[in-house]
């Protein structure tokens, strides 16, 4: 008998487009379950992957890793999540489980880390393997769609939250889908936030505003007072000295994309006065657990426009020009 088909959307090279395919349904192995897909948002990674931008990814490989989807399959050894259980799949999909980074509650520093739709096939796809350990458990009132954003742009971007510390007056560069999410956390907690987009896009600083926003402006405005902290999710390395410059002694800037052009060079003074420059790398689980539960109770709602699987290429066209308002979704 032949093995049930089901469609995936493949990258086959570096730089290509998408090309629909029909490929056996997997069967899960120990340790994993197969999730039929109910959406994935298209994160900005996603266009790096496709674009080469990030080490050589074993191709074909199927992108995708903000994924809500239900469990059908479970392989040997699996407690949990049992099969009809809701879960989200994030970018990290596995780790050693036994270096320094894994048992000191670093695993997302894990050199052994493998990357969903990245090193591991991903969500634009009618079904998907993953490790169950990495499976996170998904409630909440958002539908499958609108919940896909926060397993990426809501995950990482609350990691990079988190490193700015208590920030009374927080700077955000790049409002897209996780600035949406996280200007909503920010305002729970009762801190200002300053929005900071492309030159000349009034529709993203309108955007902003709407959510709640003190103050917008284009990236090369400065703000009308500095700043506690600034966190960059646009991959443009020279909103690094712009940040830098726009935060107070003592400030901190965080670069929360894992992908960024080059960081121009800038003068001492602006990171003199104590002030901090870090990086994020990934998301732990814990992360997951924790922003998750704060998600429901500050009743953060996503913004989404949600694209057929077949459509992969559209929606990721559209993130590209910077035509999303929110996150795209892809709903098989």
């Amino acid at each position: 008998m032949n093995a049930p088909r089901m469609r995936v959307m493949s990258l086959d090279a570096p730089g290509s487009r998408l090309v629909e395919t029909r490929v056996a349904r997997p069967e899960p192995g120990p340790g994993q379950v197969r999730v039929a897909v109910r959406a994935c948002g298209v994160c900005r990674t996603d266009l790096h992957v496709i674009d080469g931008e990030l080490d050589a990814a074993p191709m074909p490989i199927v992108p995708g890793h903000e994924i809500v989807g239900t469990v059908d399959a479970v392989g040997a050894d699996v407690r949990h999540p049992r099969l009809g259980d809701r879960v989200g799949i994030p970018w990290l999909g596995s780790t050693c489980g036994h270096c320094d980074h894994c048992g000191n509650g670093r695993e997302n520093l894990c050199e052994a880390a493998a990357f969903t739709g990245y090193t591991l096939p991903g969500g634009y796809a009618d079904y998907t393997l993953a490790d169950a350990r990495y499976c996170l458990p998904l409630g909440g009132p958002l539908d499958d769609a609108e919940a896909a954003p926060l397993l990426c742009a809501g995950l990482i971007g609350y990691r990079a939250y988190r490193m700015a510390g208590d920030a009374n007056r927080l700077g955000l560069y790049g409002f897209g889908a996780a600035a949406h999410i996280l200007i909503q956390l920010a305002l729970y907690q009762g801190r200002e936030v300053y929005a900071f987009t492309r030159p000349g896009d009034l529709t993203g600083q309108a955007f902003a505003r709407e959510l709640g926003a003190h103050w917008t402006g284009g990236s090369n405005e400065s703000p009308p007072t500095a700043l506690d902290a600034a966190i960059i999710f646009a991959p443009v390395g020279a909103l690094v000295p712009a940040a830098l410059a726009a935060v107070r002694p003592g400030g901190t800037v965080v670069c929360a994309g894992i992908h960024m052009s080059d960081i121009p060079g800038f003068p001492y003074s602006s990171l003199w006065g104590e002030r901090v420059l870090r990086s994020v790398a990934n998301l732990t689980r814990g992360d997951g657990v924790e922003f998750l539960e704060l998600a429901v109770v500050a009743g953060v709602r996503t913004r989404v426009t949600r694209f057929a699987l077949a459509e992969a290429n559209q929606a990721v066209d559209a993130l590209r020009e910077g035509r999303i308002q929110g996150a795209a979704v892809l709903v098989p």
